[in-house]
């Protein structure tokens, strides 16, 4: 081998420190992140978190209390917050502290709408136990009536992984099994942040969601895919920002109880601490028409992606929000509607209540 001339060795190491010297100096300055810009270090002025009561924990044998600030949709005093899919009363058995599945009555939601949520609820399978996999104590949590938690006996029972006790289904099987021996209640305490879409339908962001079973993490802020199904990936389409919680039932009989959610939201000022309500899909499109005086068109209410839109004059569509079978409300233009229903519950007109005044105007369309 031919012989090479080497570099000595303390030109070697000046020429590293100038190079290293020369990066240094072209690399723009680290400025190290802050918090919050607006706000100093310990800034006494600085606005106090709201305080709230945390409630008490659950025992096997009685449910605990919930936050100060949370709504309650179950404790067993009856199922006034929940209805079937299509809006009539649930066909499930209450009993003690408890709600129980009712096999082939179908799944239960709420009337009331939410977005971004803590969600505290627990359940139990029955003991003994019957069927085995998927057929042992099966039902299921759906956050905004899509995307399933899922509910089910795995207790020393075998299924496939992403269908196990608070997987998300068919997408994220749980980080460990948490589960306890059949017939002991369960908790699910689950952080939901809602998907974003642009106004033409496409995803801007996913969905994400925490899951902690029984006090132990089992799934860490993952990413939903879109809406849970069985052996089928399918796509995200455009929904409202708020939609139902609905409970699954899967011909199992298992129990619910102590079921409270906590929003959390950024609602505009004006949307601040209303409660919000999904109306049945098929109710929705009695409300979308013309509507003016004189047979001239002055409000026009369309609907997409099952979301209500009011459109003065044509111009910018704003989302309507509904706070019960006739009164909606819209941030954007902080404007509430309230729609006039005939004895058949046909929409014959609306109230617009906006700045301090008001406009009635008659369905013409």
């Amino acid at each position: 081998m031919e012989h090479q001339r080497r570099m000595p060795a303390y030109l070697f190491i000046s020429t590293a420190i100038i190079l290293c010297s020369l990066l240094l100096f072209a690399m723009p300055e680290l400025v190290p992140a802050q918090p919050n810009p607006h706000w100093g270090i310990h800034d006494m002025n600085r606005p106090k978190p709201a305080v709230v009561n945390p409630g008490t924990a659950s025992t096997q044998e009685r449910p605990g209390e919930p936050p100060s600030d949370a709504i309650v949709l179950f404790n067993g005093t009856g199922l006034s917050q929940w209805c079937t899919m299509t809006g009539e009363k649930p066909k499930w058995k209450t009993e003690g502290n408890y709600l129980e599945t009712v096999a082939g009555k179908g799944p239960i939601r709420t009337w009331q709408a939410f977005g971004d949520c803590q969600l505290h609820i627990e359940w139990a399978t029955p003991n003994p136990p019957h069927g085995t996999g998927q057929g042992r104590g099966n039902s299921g949590v759906f956050l905004m009536g899509r995307y399933e938690v899922q509910v089910l006996d795995s207790y020393k029972s075998d299924t496939y992984a992403d269908g196990q006790a608070s997987a998300i289904y068919g997408q994220y099987p749980p980080l460990v099994n948490a589960c306890r021996a059949p017939g002991q209640w369960q908790t699910y305490d689950i952080i939901f942040h809602r998907p974003h879409f642009s106004e033409d339908g496409k995803l801007i962001k996913p969905a994400r969601i925490t899951v902690l079973q029984n006090g132990v993490l089992t799934q860490d802020n993952v990413e939903i895919l879109g809406p849970t199904n069985w052996q089928n990936r399918e796509p995200y389409e455009k929904h409202p920002d708020k939609l139902f919680l609905a409970l699954q039932d899967h011909h199992n009989p298992i129990r619910y109880r102590n079921i409270w959610i906590r929003e959390l939201s950024e609602n505009s000022v004006y949307a601040a601490n209303r409660k919000q309500i999904t109306i049945p899909d098929t109710l929705l499109n009695r409300y979308v028409g013309t509507y003016g005086f004189n047979g001239k068109p002055r409000i026009f209410v369309s609907k997409e992606f099952g979301q209500l839109y009011i459109v003065p004059n044509r111009a910018t569509k704003y989302p309507l929000n509904a706070e019960s079978l006739t009164r909606f409300f819209t941030s954007k233009l902080a404007a509430d509607i309230v729609f006039d229903l005939d004895k058949n519950g046909n929409v014959t007109g609306l109230t617009e209540y906006m700045g301090g005044g008001k406009e009635v105007v008659k369905k013409i369309k």
